[in-house]
């Protein structure tokens, strides 16, 4: 049997609008998912009517409670001219070319905050938003978060609009059904029904960049509702109409809808957006320890009762791991009284959490198992962010609050390969001071008004001693050098 090829992320994504996101022969294959051999899948329980005979089960009022809290969203993006040697013969330019993409968000807030994916807005230079009464308002762009696929956007409605209310993915069942609402085919509100097939997927689909410490988290609910490209950023509901996923990948042969698809869970989802609109960046917690999935020889060597969990086969120094009674060889089998069978729902369960909070663990060791307190941190070892952390936690990582910007040092590889001394990074972006600049995430500041700027807090005393104006110059990760301008204490 063939192995499905996992298709790139749903939608147009800006990046490569135009064109569905699968993957194609040309390009290099991502790990497939590996079919299993012999499903073994158990009928749902049929609904009896009084006449004794089979009801299905009716998704009318769920549809109803969500279909008008889906919005189509729909991007464009500026293309430089294809050169055309006919034309600047006679001393014509070549016109700007205009990109298209579409694809779904799922509003949250009756003020008008919308979650949908990052691929779906990704490099977009306008977003138009349509709700199913037809209207259209402009986007922006609130804040964003790849390793995850998601990002919240904003418009402006003349009154409170429709909302899904979230729900719990963790309590979702294997066999439940559930409803994928979107816009498939620039389709308008188009719903679906399948079921729950599996959970904490990790499809090796999300992409992470070094350079900016992101790194992919996929936990995916994987149903077999039919979602196509334009149902990215959609709602994926259950039968109460709350919303338990944002839908984001297929596997497919073709392009198009061939059996399953992949949604984030709501329980990442409401997280990442909790950050985003709280504190403009997603404030990330770690747990400090690397892992491999126990095997059936991991079990009997370690004297396991079952082959699950997730076996310690080093510890990060410094994090929260190593301040515990944690060590090597241990086997995380439970977080705060969830189970922990694989990587994925560790990665699910972390996710929930800030840095600061204290999770309690179940473990094995030795053939019984014991349990742990365990404070977690970010990734540079802090349990406390910018704007409550002491003043040597903010001379590392700090939340601009006068530019809704994040601001990180530059690592050292990529000081190196720029030829770059000090230096802030831009590691996270609301709508602020710096997305009306132009600035965009990644951007490394090196000068403002002439100074030199070695770290993130040179660009906050920058912006507290300046009047008037600031003249901000750096450098972009690939090598290019800018220079915005920006009102600053008008």
């Amino acid at each position: 049997m063939k192995t499905p090829l996992i298709s790139a992320i749903l939608g147009l994504g800006t990046g490569c609008i135009g064109a569905f996101l699968t993957l194609q022969s040309h390009t290099p294959p991502a790990p497939p998912i590996q079919a299993p051999s012999g499903p073994n899948y158990a009928l749902t329980t049929a609904r009896v009517t009084d006449a004794g005979t089979l009801a299905a089960p009716s998704f009318a009022e769920a549809a109803a409670r969500t279909v008008d809290a889906v919005v189509h969203v729909k991007t464009l993006q500026r293309q430089g001219a294809a050169s055309n040697p006919w034309l600047e013969l006679f001393g014509y330019g070549t016109p700007e070319r205009m990109a298209q993409g579409s694809g779904s968000g799922v509003i949250i807030d009756d003020r008008g905050y919308i979650v949908t994916n990052n691929h779906v807005i990704d490099q977009a230079d306008e977003i138009v938003v349509s709700l199913n009464d037809n209207r259209s308002y402009p986007a922006v762009l609130v804040g964003t978060d790849p390793s995850t696929d998601l990002a919240v956007l904003k418009i402006e409605p003349a009154k409170a609009v429709p909302t899904v209310p979230f729900g719990a993915s963790h309590d979702v069942q294997i066999g439940e059904w559930v409803l994928a609402v979107g816009n498939p085919f620039d389709l308008t509100s188009t719903v679906t029904a399948g079921i729950v097939s599996a959970k904490s997927r990790d499809i090796n689909i999300l992409r992470g960049d070094p350079r900016t410490m992101e790194y992919p988290i996929e936990s995916f609910i994987q149903t077999d509702a039919a979602v196509n490209p334009g149902n990215s950023g959609g709602a994926l509901v259950n039968a109460r109409g709350e919303l338990i996923g944002i839908n984001t990948a297929i596997a497919s042969h073709t392009g198009s809808y061939s059996g399953y698809s992949f949604a984030v869970p709501s329980t990442i989802v409401e997280k990442v957006v909790g950050d985003l609109l709280n504190f403009g960046e997603v404030r990330r917690a770690y747990l400090g320890i690397q892992i491999t999935p126990v095997t059936e020889a991991i079990a009997e060597e370690l004297d396991l009762e079952s082959v699950t969990g997730c076996a310690i086969t080093g510890i990060v120094p410094a994090s929260g791991a190593a301040e515990s009674t944690l060590r090597q060889g241990d086997v995380v089998l439970a977080i705060d009284g969830t189970p922990v069978g694989n990587f994925p729902e560790l990665q699910e369960c972390i996710a929930r959490y800030h840095p600061g909070d204290v999770v309690h663990m179940l473990f094995a060791r030795d053939g019984s198992t014991s349990e742990a307190d365990v404070q977690l941190k970010s990734r540079a070892g802090q349990i406390a962010f910018s704007d409550d952390a002491s003043s040597d936690d903010r001379a590392r990582d700090l939340w601009l609050k006068a530019a809704k910007a994040g601001l990180s040092p530059v690592a050292p590889s990529v000081a190196s390969e720029l030829g770059t001394e000090g230096g802030a990074q831009v590691t996270s972006l609301a709508a602020g001071k710096f997305t009306d600049a132009g600035i965009r995430k990644g951007f490394i500041i090196t000068k403002i008004n002439s100074d030199a700027i070695n770290g993130p807090a040179d660009v906050e005393a920058a912006f507290e001693r300046f009047e008037g104006g600031l003249l901000v110059e750096g450098v972009y990760p690939n090598g290019e050098k800018a220079y915005y301008g920006m009102a600053v204490n008008p």
